[in-house]
């Protein structure tokens, strides 16, 4: 085990970065932080800050000689990268998960390969691609780019060969996965820990509600049936098995005709897990030093429902913050903001939870909420 005192490296500075320093420092764990940007919210909390590309020689041999492990946290980062670092450090999750996991036709193989449901999908790389792929799956489609699409960039639906050619053509050809469209009775997903000697945890299964491709909402418990949510479990715990993954991650499912289909894996404490922060026994980000440490799991009981609201910068105006009075009055709701200097559209900025006796109560306040500081940036409400 790596105990408190010693120094953890984290590659990638955004608010997932951030999060696990604020865990791994009041654990007593020494961070350094990799990522190229200056400003980097991870790196202002940080024990230092290396301002350097992901694959600079001299960075990554630092981190090597001065970390006791790695991890990471966005599924970018090259997988060379991991490799390099771990020949002479421990590393967490380990390159072989992150490479399939980072590109979505090693991902949609991989599922489909070891069994897994997910909806009809088919592989384009070149013209010819297009017109079988509809073959396979159908009018009705989505056209997602295999790497770094993420919050909905990097896909279009589409409905037929003329409109698949020209969103093809919008992603400047690049490989992609054409994906059956299919109809949605909710989406879920399960956050999870596993360690390096193969126990799993999971935490409660989250409904989630996406707006614009980007995670508006996540109410936990979820309001699935008692068989979807022991379903998602037992396959996200047999996916991370498979994938003979270490640390934090989460499977995101589509619920369609009663059924779960898996959209995608996420290697990384998820949007959708922040929840945990305030409403579980251990968080998802402790969760992560733990395995990474190879600590003991953590419980990670829910203590309260719970909903969770991202805030993007959209909620911004002429570069001030919205009123933040109206939710710090409300007793049962907890402000995360993620200290990112400039708020853009579509930016996610921070996020809010609000705990009460029941998800649905604690979904009615959080749409208040989620309304009165839409006031201040119209157009942004959402909707029950």
């Amino acid at each position: 085990m790596i105990l408190p005192g010693a120094t953890l490296g984290m590659l990638g500075g955004g608010q997932l970065g951030r999060m696990f320093t604020v865990a791994a420092r009041t654990l007593g764990y020494n961070v350094i932080v990799l990522d190229p940007d200056p400003d980097s919210p991870a790196g202002k909390l940080a024990s230092d800050h290396i301002c350097a590309d992901y694959q600079d020689t001299t960075a990554l041999v630092y981190l090597a000689t001065t970390c006791n492990a790695v991890s990471t946290e966005f599924e970018n980062v090259p997988a060379t990268t991991l490799e390099w670092l771990a020949q002479r450090c421990v590393v967490r999750p380990g390159a072989r998960a992150v490479a399939i996991t980072q590109d979505r036709i090693h991902e949609k193989t991989f599922l489909r390969d070891h069994g897994f449901p997910t909806a009809a999908f088919s592989v384009v790389r070149s013209e010819p691609d297009l017109e079988d792929g509809l073959r396979t799956v159908g009018d009705a489609a989505v056209l997602k780019i295999s790497r770094f699409g993420y919050d909905g960039k990097g896909q279009e639906r589409v409905s037929g060969l003329a409109d698949l050619q020209r969103a093809w053509a919008n992603l400047k050809n690049e490989a992609c996965v054409l994906e059956q469209l299919v109809p949605l009775d909710s989406e879920v997903s399960v956050v999870l820990a596993r360690g390096a000697d193969g126990a799993v945890a999971t935490w409660p299964v989250g409904e989630n509600r996406h707006r614009e491709g980007i995670l508006d909402i996540t109410v936990v418990p979820a309001r699935v049936s008692d068989a979807i949510t022991r379903e998602a479990e037992a396959m996200a715990r047999q996916i991370a098995t498979k994938l003979e993954y270490v640390g934090v991650m989460a499977v995101e499912f589509f619920v369609s005709g009663g059924k779960l289909l898996v959209n995608e894996i996420a290697p990384r404490p998820h949007n959708s897990g922040h929840y945990t922060l305030d409403a579980c026994v251990t968080d998802q980000f402790e969760q992560q030093v733990r395995s990474l440490c190879g600590l003991p799991l953590g419980e990670t009981r829910l203590l309260s429902p719970v909903v969770m609201v991202n805030l993007l910068g959209d909620l911004w105006r002429d570069g001030h913050a919205p009123p933040w009075s109206s939710l710090l009055a409300h007793p049962r709701a907890k402000l995360h903001l993620y200290g990112k200097r400039e708020a853009r559209p579509g930016r996610k900025m921070g996020h809010f939870t609000v705990l009460a006796d029941t998800a649905e109560q604690a979904l009615t306040d959080a749409l208040e909420i989620q309304r009165l500081l839409a006031r201040h940036a119209p157009g942004r409400e959402s909707v029950a």
